[in-house]
């Protein structure tokens, strides 16, 4: 049983805090302070894959946090794949224009991993994947899109949410809706049910 203290999200991101929340279970924010550059250039000078690189991401935000934290920790990351790129998030909003230009009419990939710690040691980790199809996008769209949703979109990778405007950007999407945003809740709430952290 870990029910004696809340989960641990090891995630500054506010749409994991959503999801969960939303779902009724007690947790506490305390993101973590890894170099996620740091990680990712590590990965792929390793070979990684891009869907490893989300799932020891999440890994090792989960591990800082359990080790200077009692209790269960779940770390959360996503990373967005542009047929063979890595992409990160915009620095820009010219950056976000040329990346949106780049997706447009294309399919990309969204891999959110998730992992969770105890005393340091890593109890369980999962990943998914959402196909996201990009329709053809012109430049007066991408334009009025850009200015209309602000620098509040250089937080997301991909350069949308899609509980907001950024629905208007896909012909099609294969996946789960909880993957695209970020923590893929069906999986993490059976091992939670089955942790006994949530009535089963």
């Amino acid at each position: 049983m870990h029910t004696d203290t809340p989960l641990i999200l090891a995630s500054g991101s506010a749409s994991r805090a959503m999801l969960l929340q939303n779902a009724g279970i007690p947790f506490v924010r305390i993101p973590s302070a890894v170099d996620e550059d740091d990680i990712k250039d590590t990965c792929l000078a390793k070979g990684f894959t891009p869907k490893a690189i989300a799932l020891k991401l999440a890994e090792a935000k989960a591990e800082s946090v359990s080790l200077e934290n009692p209790g269960l920790v779940l770390g959360g990351d996503q990373v967005l794949q542009l047929e063979n790129d890595l992409i990160s998030k915009s620095p820009d909003m010219n950056a976000a224009r040329d990346l949106l230009k780049r997706m447009s009419g294309k399919i990309h990939y969204l891999h959110a991993g998730m992992a969770l710690y105890e005393n340091g040691q890593l109890i369980w980790s999962h990943v998914e994947t959402a196909e996201m199809s990009v329709r053809a996008l012109s430049d007066a769209f991408i334009a009025s899109y850009l200015g209309e949703t602000g620098e509040a979109l250089l937080k997301t990778v991909g350069n949308y949410m899609l509980e907001g405007s950024g629905v208007h950007l896909f012909n099609s999407i294969r996946g789960d809706y909880f993957t695209v945003l970020g923590l893929p809740m069906l999986p993490l709430l059976g091992k939670l049910r089955q942790l006994e952290v949530i009535p089963a």
